[in-house]
């Protein structure tokens, strides 16, 4: 069944990319504006020959495998922590809730203010866009863990690290997934904008760079590939869950 959705999906984008072409041929439509598909493609070939897309690709993802790693770390930890104990939620919940309304892209000025350009802005950035989906389902799944479970761990007299391991983390793990998936997205996102402010490289650089230079098949070129790593990047949360957590989907 979810191959056949995905082919069908597959086909409906082919013929919506086979019309956007086709409208080319019978409308006037100006290519330096909005480029048809056969001019973004070989855009991206170019691209990619030229190693201008792959540097740049590889350089966004490396920013956002590390704010996100340790967005993730810091989440999960956190939510545990609190979501257990209400006298730690109680200290910091209303600085969580004063921070939690601010756009990543907000944290910008922020960032090059304190780290200049560079790498280590866009981590902090990443880090913020995926910290708080992660933490809110986190700490979500903790509060919802039933009674029982905490007295038959009295009961059986497991100690707080068991207790957190074995029995806390797991029953949480399906809303922790469900924070890692939404997280990864405003990562990839985040890092995006960030670039396109206080970086020399990655997607979002390359972008305003050829939206300076009135490329609009690079610039499109490049928005393909941001859709496309992020819809690798959301594939690869789907898979940690079923190997993880298999329970979840049945």
């Amino acid at each position: 069944m979810v191959i056949g959705e995905r082919v069908n999906g597959a086909l409906f984008l082919l013929l919506l990319v086979v019309i956007w072409q086709a409208l080319y041929i019978n409308v006037n439509v100006n290519r330096a504006i909005i480029p048809p598909p056969s001019m973004i493609f070989l855009a991206l070939i170019k691209g990619v020959l030229s190693g201008a897309l792959i540097t740049n690709s590889a350089a966004s993802l490396s920013r956002v495998i590390v704010g996100f790693s340790a967005a993730a770390m810091a989440a999960v930890g956190l939510g545990l922590l609190l979501g257990r104990y209400a006298f730690f939620r109680s200290l910091l919940e209303p600085i969580i809730e004063l921070l939690k309304p601010i756009p990543p892209i907000a944290w910008i000025p922020v960032a090059i203010l304190l780290f200049g350009l560079g790498d280590v802005p866009a981590y902090f950035i990443v880090f913020f866009g995926a910290f708080f989906p992660i933490y809110l389902n986190t700490s979500f799944g903790v509060l919802r863990i039933p009674i029982k479970y905490v007295n038959l761990s009295k009961t059986l007299e497991l100690s707080d690290w068991r207790f957190f391991k074995d029995v806390l983390f797991k029953y949480s793990l399906p809303y922790i997934f469900t924070g890692l998936k939404v997280g990864i997205s405003m990562a990839w996102m985040s890092v995006i904008a960030a670039e396109m402010v206080g970086a020399q490289s990655g997607l979002g650089y390359y972008i305003l760079l050829n939206q300076t230079l009135l490329d609009a098949p690079n610039v499109l070129a490049g928005m393909f590939a941001i859709g496309v790593l992020g819809y690798a990047l959301t594939s690869i949360m789907n898979a940690a869950e079923k190997r993880f957590a298999p329970w979840v989907n049945g």
